[in-house]
């Protein structure tokens, strides 16, 4: 009963797909492909001609891979990277109901999505990097501790699920959470390059999560600071200077 309305607090997802990248004058590859326990995922492929990079795209708790379409089509743009999103179980054309959600199904949504861009061929040249954002970037530590990336961009991203409900509940008890996706404890077993990016304004998880991770994370590290973002206008707030600092992280890996 419990986990029920813990999932019923925590995952927003969304059937109905209001736009594909076509809409933003990009080509790309509708894609149908296995979690680790055989639920059936969809995803799109953007490719970029020449690209060195493929971002693995983990997003956060709510809507669906149609509603990151404009972001898609920046980072396609001026990063010239491959970009895969997919959807979690439950979330826009993936199997499964919202029922079907939990903590472990999001790890093996993204543990299947990492072992199919490993398995193609065509991407074999491509440094492989997983990019999380909110919820998504606690997914996306989980998948770099047992999968590790080139390199791993975290975004709006928070220490424990405990945390930010302390944060925004601070005289609800809760000892009774099971959902816990303690990204903090795991950031030590993490050895591959990182970037976290985060809004000093972000309205849901404050910036000294995002401290807290660095202070945690191995070397090589950095925190970029989107000065007056909140949490769902990064990119947008942060503009040219925001993805400079992809850019420059991205061109860190080919060294």
């Amino acid at each position: 009963m419990i986990l029920g309305l813990e999932k019923f607090a925590l995952y927003f997802p969304s059937r109905s797909i209001a736009t594909t990248p076509q809409a933003d004058g990009l080509a790309y590859e509708e894609v149908r492909f296995p979690a680790t326990d055989g639920v059936t995922l969809h995803g799109w492929l953007v490719p970029a001609a020449g690209a060195r990079t493929t971002v693995l795209w983990f997003h956060g708790n709510a809507g669906n891979i149609g509603d990151r379409v404009h972001n898609i089509g920046y980072l396609h743009r001026l990063l010239q990277a491959n970009v895969f999103i997919f959807d979690y179980r439950g979330y826009g054309q993936s199997d499964g109901t919202r029922f079907d959600l939990s903590e472990e199904a999001t790890y093996r949504d993204g543990a299947g999505a990492v072992a199919y861009l490993r398995s193609r061929p065509d991407l074999a040249h491509t440094r492989l990097v997983y990019f999380g954002r909110s919820l998504g970037a606690a997914v996306a530590v989980e998948l770099a501790r047992t999968d590790p990336p080139a390199g791993l961009i975290l975004e709006t991203t928070f220490t424990t699920l405990k945390d930010v409900a302390r944060v925004h509940y601070p005289f609800v008890p809760l000892w009774w959470l099971q959902i816990k996706y303690e990204t903090l404890h795991k950031m030590a077993e993490i050895r591959v390059p990182l970037l976290i990016l985060h809004g000093d304004w972000d309205e849901v998880v404050p910036l000294e999560q995002a401290k807290q991770l660095l202070a945690a994370a191995n070397e090589p590290k950095q925190l970029y600071v989107v000065h007056g973002a909140r949490h769902n206008d990064t990119y947008i707030v942060g503009g040219k200077a925001y993805f400079d600092a992809w850019a420059r992280f991205l061109q860190s890996l080919e060294r």
